[in-house]
Order: C-alpha cells, then structure tokens, then sequence
C-alpha cells in the first residue's frame, strides 16, 4: 500500500499501522482538535522509497508520513475495524506481531479525506523530527467493546504476568514553529 497526494512530494510506502488509545474511551489520541481528544487514534506510518531503507528515511526531513485516524466511540462502529481486531488474539502479548496478507488499509478511512498536516517528530523516543503529519478531519466510529478489546493487550510477554496495555498516548506538545495547514 502506498500514500501520495495532499503535502506529500511523491509516493510513500506503508510500513505499518498502529493504534494508541487510553483507559478509557474519553481519551486516548495523540493530537487534539478545539480541546477534544478522542478514544484512540489509527496511525499508518510511511516511508519514502527514494532513501534505501526505512532506517535511512528516518533520518531525512521527508522520510516518514503518517496518516492519523481519530476513533470516536459510537453505537455504528465501522465495520472494517472488525477485520483487524479479529487479530487480537494472536497478539495479547509484548513482541507478537499478525500480519495481514491482502490487507487494504483505506478500507478504515473515513468518507472525508479532509485533513490538518504538519512537519513534526515520532511520539515515541527518541522523537526523530522526520514526520509530514496527515491528520485526518472526520474520525472512524468504533464501538466501547471494540476500544475494550484494545485494553486487553498485554504490556509483558507470554510469560509474564498480565498488566494491560493502557494509556499508549503522548501528551500533546507545544506547538513551537511549526506551522499546520489544512486541505479545506
């Protein structure tokens, strides 16, 4: 899968997709909108195949892209989220990964493709400044089951006692120079 358009200056290739999401359902996404702050937030993250590798594209200012999707809880959950959290089982636990053969991520995008976007860092460390941001206006609807079933992944191995996989946010940070554009 690929992503290219909008502020993008050519093709970026998917690398992966994950979710942060908190406790509960009234926090969780990483970017905030006039104040709210949603139940999770999709991330597919991106690469540019112009440098070798991933880990080369991360060191360059237009390496990485990722499109974030909002979760809202709702009582008309999007139907296609079904598909990935059917994986959960496979994954309840620190370092297992489920690949999806044939998997079309804009199955879990919104009807609208309006979008805020910016020039910023990773929310992990150690916070590379290499990301163009594509934040996507109108979130997905999923249910409170749904974002239940996110929390209770594991945040230890197989072996180890449960301690549930909560609370995988960054706060937001200060805005500084950066400047954020919108597509509407």
């Amino acid at each position: 899968a690929v992503l290219r358009g909008g502020p993008l200056p050519g093709v970026y290739r998917l690398r992966q997709l994950h979710f942060h999401w908190g406790s509960s359902d009234d926090h969780g996404s990483e970017h905030v909108v006039n104040g709210v702050r949603y139940a999770g937030e999709l991330h597919l993250l991106h690469w540019n195949p112009k440098y070798s590798n991933y880990l080369d594209a991360v060191r360059r200012t237009d390496g990485i892209a990722v499109l974030a999707i909002f979760l809202q809880v709702g009582k008309t959950p999007k139907p296609e989220m079904k598909r990935i959290l059917e994986e959960i089982n496979a994954i309840k636990t620190k370092g297992k990964e489920a690949p999806f053969p044939n998997f079309d991520p804009s199955i879990l995008f919104p009807k609208s493709h309006d979008y805020w976007t910016y020039h910023g860092s990773f929310t992990t460390p150690p916070c590379e400044e290499c990301i163009t941001w594509i934040v996507l206006r109108e979130p997905i609807v999923v249910s409170s089951d749904q974002m239940a079933k996110l929390r209770s992944l594991s945040k230890n191995a197989e072996n180890e006692p449960n301690l549930p996989l909560v609370d995988n946010w960054r706060p937001t940070q200060p805005r500084y120079f950066r400047m954020v554009s919108a597509s509407f």
